[in-house]
Formats: structure tokens, C-alpha cells, sequence
């Protein structure tokens, strides 16, 4: 994985601004800490800075190549799942390749097919390409949206980056933000709408889109949606297809030239992969597989059972070690570097996000770290499969309304009376327009429409902001990331199944348990859904409680205005009463108090203008 970044003047000399370049590779380096590159012409400039993880010796970028009578320089951010296939094609109409790497190959594969190639690609990636010829820029992102792509389009040019921060190196880049990025941050947040990026003028190329600039016009076209056609096969041959894609999808995602490992909390999820890398591994001979799982100080003397946490993750974990042999490794996160960490979280986001399960991700991330480079996680399966609680409960499941964050009530109740007057529009608004989209069939009963919806409403929501928390937290620390649940081909099966298959069992994620059935232990298969782990000490709450106190007493405070005081102190003062999550299943009062610090500091470090 790596940072790419570019800037297309049609008037300006960029040689004449290389130290703004510089800049944005700057801020990328986390990203891609092992090399970088700088390549220009007179209107175009192309960034990369790579981690290398494929081919190390080669694969140098950006990189030109040439082909009958074209020619085309990229900047490419992820990995290509099918590079061999790929390869082996191009190899056959006549094309040679200098390199190892999957950039090669995705060069030459739009060299040979144009922008259609993006079609062809089975991977995660972010990538410009410059055509010398015709003289435009191609934009693309993956279908799944695992990579970012971010844009500012102004009237001479175009600046791109793989994150914020390298957009707001170029001067030319405002960093306001509108009433609509208010309503993002503040009644949405940390989700956002795809294809917004909160401050004003500032996008990201949507999942399966991607984008031709030829200097004055930006056209924009969507290569994958999620599209509804019938489910032709019987359970027995769906639980065969599902664990068949899956081991597939995961099996491609090991491929990598330096060591890697899997991410294990004792779930389903996470246990399915760990079990797949340990079977590959020993098929090949090679060492076993290393696992990872996270947990906090004092944790088990604190930790509180709820119908979305019902069980600690540490005896799950015990036995997938012992029925895999893997080598594990357990990290505990100390409760004060959790809420310290809560603003570096934000500089590796850029924005507000899901604060104490950033952070500890961040730190859990840097931690792995000082042994690898690439590992595998397990991130979507509840999305696609219907493992959260708002699945099954038909209370929810049936309410004309975001399942995750069901009412603003406990958002209006931190902000002063009259901000955002048309907040509650502009939600509904977000949550009807992906209904609306969502592909359905004619013969679809009212439960299968509905659970459609809810498969598109966790798929472009939900998950867009857990895929950012992956890739931000993981990058920060030029660690690698990859997700095989969200292989395309998982995703365009998934959405097609009916409920009762998809449900097998009346549980949740049925399917998958029956696919791993007689794979896995019975203890892992059979475990209730148990999200990523949070801390529950005091010590905490409390961190957070007297932060929030002296950015209520801080006349300086960019939230002066917006928070209301008393609001917030009903939190603190009686935690407990919060009826529902801000956000999600783990965003109660300690990380409703942890968002306030995360806003106020956001504010303040990246100079917003309101």
C-alpha cells in the first residue's frame, strides 16, 4: 500500500511550485515511509510515496510505460488480487514487463484497454493515470471503496490525494466548511455521506467510480453498483459457494513478499481467516501463521455485558490459537495512551471519527508494526452477511430510519437551540436517497426489499466509515491492511441471497457458520456477534469527562457556540441515561465525550473556516 497525491494546472508552471508538491508527499509519509517519487511536465505532477510490501527491488513509482503508440505514467495506491491472470493476458497480446509488480500490471492493462480495464482489476487500489498522448488524468477507486481518493476541482485544475491533509498542502485548497458539512459532523458523524468529505468543494471518488480530466471538464462514471438479480441456487450449494469465495478471496490476499499476519479476536470473522492463512501456510511449508488480538488494562475486572458485547473475546481466542497453532500475540493498550492517542487519531483521519476504537486501533496498529508490514482482518462480514443486531430485531430493522443512529435527540441535547435548523432534513434526506437507490426486484417481499435496503444502507454507510478507520489508523503506521470479506465477487453474492439463507438458522451471519461448520470449533461457530473490543474503565470516562469540562471553559474554543453546556453536563453527570448509541453499537457517553475532545481539536489543528 502506498500515498499517492497529483496536481493538473492547465495554465500554471508546476515546475514553479515543486515545493507544494513536496509538501503533500510530506504528508504521506506515513503512508508510504520506504521510497518516494516525484514526476512532472509543465501542467501535470504525479506523487507517490510506497510501502513497499511486492516486488521491494522494483515497482519504483510514479512509473511510465509505453505500448504500440501510447504512453501512460501512474501513481497507484493498494493491491491487485488476480495479478497473474492479468499478466499472463497481456504477456499473450504482445506486452513485456520490466517489473514483478501489480503497478506493472495495472499500467499495462490500461495501456491495452483504456479506461474499461478498471473493469478487469480483482483488488483494493486508489490510482491516477496520465495518458501523454491524449493528455488527460484517470482517477480511479475500487468497487468496495477500501482505498481513498479525494479531489478539489477548481476552475483552472485539479488537486488529488489519498487523504485530506495532502489536498490541504496546496494553498489553493480552502479549508471551509458549510452548513452541510456542519450537519456531517455534528448529526451524521462519524459516517458521512459518500462522496462528501465535509469541507466544502472537497469529494472522494465513490466506491466503484472512477473519473477522466482533461483539463476542463471532470466526467465521472460508476464501473460497480450493487445490482439485484435472483439467487439460483439451494442452501447446500450457496453454503459451498460461500465458504468456496471466501477461501478463495482469502488465499489470493496472501500473496505478498515480505511476512504477514491475521488479526484474531475469537469471532466468527476473524477466526474464518486465521484458519485459512494457517491451512495455506501449512500446505506450503512455511512457519505458522502469527495472530493478533487487542484488549485493555484492567479490562476484565471492568468489562459490562450488553446485548452488543455479551462475551469477553479472550477464551474465543484461546481456542482458535490451539485449533490453529498459530502465533499469537496478545497486545494490551493502557487506558490513559487510549484517551491521549484520541487527537493523533484525528490527524490520521482528518476528521472526527469512531474516537476511542480509532485509537486503539492506531496504537494496536503501531504495536504490530515493529514485527510487519501486511496483515488481514476481518472487517464487512456483519454488513454483507447480517451480523449486527438491527437485522434481526424487527423493531428496528422496520423503523424508516438509520438502524445505527436511530433518533438525534442525544445529538440536539449537546448542541445549543437553533443550530443546524434544518438538520433533521438533511438526514432524512442522506438515509431516503440511499433507499431509493437501493436495486430491488419485482418479486422482492417487503422483508427482502427492506433487507436489501438495509444491505445498501450498511454498504455505503456503515462500512464506508469502518474501511476508513482500517485504512487511516493502519497507514498512519505504514502497516497494511487487506479485507478479504470485501472481495466483489463476496459482495455481488451476499446482496443477492435470500434471508432465509443468509440467516440460516435464525442467526446471525447463518451462512457463513454453515460454510466453516466442522472447520472451525463449534465454541467459535456457535459465538453470539461480539463487535471490536472497548474499554470499560472508569478511568476513562473519566479522562474524557474533565477534557470536555475545560473545552466547555475555554472561551477560545472553535465549538463556543455550537455546544450546549448543560447538555454535555447531563452526560457526565449521569452517563447511564443515554438511551441509545451516538453512533454504532460502541459510542455511548465516554465516546460521546471523546468526540467533543476529537471535534474541538479538529477545529482548532486544521485552521477550519466556518
Amino acid at each position: 500500500m502506498c500515498g499517492i497525491a497529483g496536481w493538473y494546472d492547465r495554465e500554471q508552471n508546476l515546475r514553479e511550485s515543486e515545493h507544494i508538491l513536496n509538501k503533500m508527499s510530506e504528508s504521506l509519509k506515513r503512508r508510504g515511509p520506504d521510497s518516494s517519487g516525484i514526476w512532472m511536465e509543465e501542467h501535470i505532477a504525479l506523487v507517490h510515496r510506497r510501502l513497499a510490501v511486492i516486488d521491494l527491488t522494483g515497482g519504483q513509482q510514479p512509473m511510465t510505460k509505453g505500448f504500440g503508440r501510447k504512453k501512460c505514467t501512474i501513481v497507484y495506491n493498494g493491491e491487485l488480487y488476480n495479478t497473474a491472470e492479468l499478466r499472463e493476458e497481456l504477456k499473450s497480446r504482445g506486452m513485456q514487463f520490466d517489473t514483478h509488480s501489480d503497478t506493472e500490471v495495472v499500467l499495462g492493462a490500461y495501456l491495452y484497454w483504456g479506461e474499461h480495464c478498471i473493469t478487469r482489476l480483482n483488488g483494493i487500489f486508489a490510482f491516477a493515470v496520465w495518458d501523454h498522448r491524449e493528455h488527460t488524468l484517470l482517477l480511479a477507486r475500487d468497487r468496495i471503496g477500501v482505498k481513498p481518493l479525494f479531489y478539489y476541482l477548481y476552475d483552472n485544475g485539479l488537486v488529488f490525494g489519498s487523504e485530506l491533509k495532502a489536498l490541504l498542502q496546496n494553498p489553493l485548497v480552502p479549508r471551509r466548511v458549510g452548513e452541510q458539512g456542519l450537519s456531517e459532523l455534528f448529526l451524521l458523524g462519524p459516517g458521512r455521506t459518500c462522496g462528501q468529505a465535509v469541507f466544502e468543494d472537497i469529494f472522494d471518488l465513490l466506491p466503484g467510480e472512477y473519473a477522466v480530466y482533461d483539463g476542463k471538464r471532470l466526467i465521472r462514471k460508476r464501473y460497480f453498483e450493487l445490482h439485484a438479480h435472483e439467487h439460483e441456487e439451494d442452501v447446500r450449494h450457496s453454503i459451498l459457494r460461500v465458504r468456496e469465495l471466501l477461501q478463495d478471496a482469502i488465499e489470493r490476499q496472501l500473496v505478498s513478499d515480505v511476512p504477514l499476519f491475521t488479526f484474531l479476536s475469537g469471532g466468527l470473522d476473524s477466526s474464518i481467516i486465521s484458519y485459512v492463512a494457517s491451512e495455506h501456510h501449512k500446505r506450503l511449508g512455511m512457519p505458522p501463521i502469527d495472530t493478533y488480538s487487542v484488549d485493555y488494562t484492567d479490562n476484565s475486572q471492568y468489562f459490562r455485558q450488553s446485548l452488543f458485547q455479551p462475551t469477553p473475546d479472550s477464551e474465543f481466542i484461546g481456542t482458535m490459537v490451539e485449533a490453529i497453532g498459530s502465533r499469537h500475540h496478545s497486545v494490551v493498550i493502557e487506558n490513559y495512551d487510549l484517551y491521549k492517542s484520541l487527537t493523533e487519531a484525528v490527524d490520521a483521519r482528518d476528521l472526527p471519527g469512531m474516537v476511542d476504537v480509532d485509537s486503539s486501533l492506531l496504537l494496536f496498529c503501531r504495536k504490530i508494526k515493529e514485527d510487519f508490514t501486511v496483515g488481514l482482518s476481518g472487517e464487512c462480514a456483519d454488513e454483507l452477511f447480517g451480523g449486527y443486531p438491527w437485522y434481526h430485531n424487527p423493531a428496528i430493522l422496520f423503523e424508516d430510519t438509520f438502524p445505527w443512529s436511530r433518533s438525534l435527540d442525544v445529538r440536539r441535547s449537546v448542541l445549543q437551540d437553533g443550530f443546524l435548523p434544518r438538520g433533521e432534513e438533511y438526514v432524512r434526506q442522506r438515509y431516503l436517497d440511499t433507499c431509493h437507490h437501493t436495486a430491488k426486484l419485482k418479486s422482492d417481499t417487503k422483508l427482502e426489499a427492506r433487507m436489501r435496503e438495509m444491505f445498501s444502507l450498511n454498504f455505503y454507510w456503515f462500512m464506508q466509515t469502518l474501511l476508513d478507520r482500517k485504512d487511516r489508523m493502519s497507514m498512519y503506521s505504514g502497516l497494511e491492511v487487506r479485507v478479504p470479506f470485501c472481495d466483489y465477487r463476496i459482495v455481488d453474492y451476499a446482496y443477492n441471497m435470500p434471508w432465509s439463507i443468509k440467516a440460516l438458522g435464525g442467526r446471525e451471519k447463518g451462512i457463513v457458520r454453515a460454510a466453516f461448520r466442522g472447520l472451525l470449533p463449534d465454541s467459535i461457530i456457535d459465538r453470539k456477534k461480539s463487535p471490536y473490543p472497548k474499554t470499560h474503565h472508569p478511568m476513562y470516562f473519566d479522562l474524557c469527562a474533565n477534557q470536555v469540562r475545560s473545552i466547555l471553559a475555554d472561551s477560545s474554543s472553535p465549538l463556543r457556540g455550537i455546544l450546549d453546556k448543560n447538555g454535555v453536563e447531563a452526560i457526565i453527570e449521569n452517563p447511564e441515561q443515554i438511551a441509545s448509541p451516538w453512533y454504532g453499537q460502541l459510542m455511548r457517553a465516554p465516546q460521546i465525550l471523546a468526540y467533543i475532545i476529537q471535534l474541538d481539536y479538529w477545529f482548532r489543528k486544521y485552521q477550519v473556516q466556518i
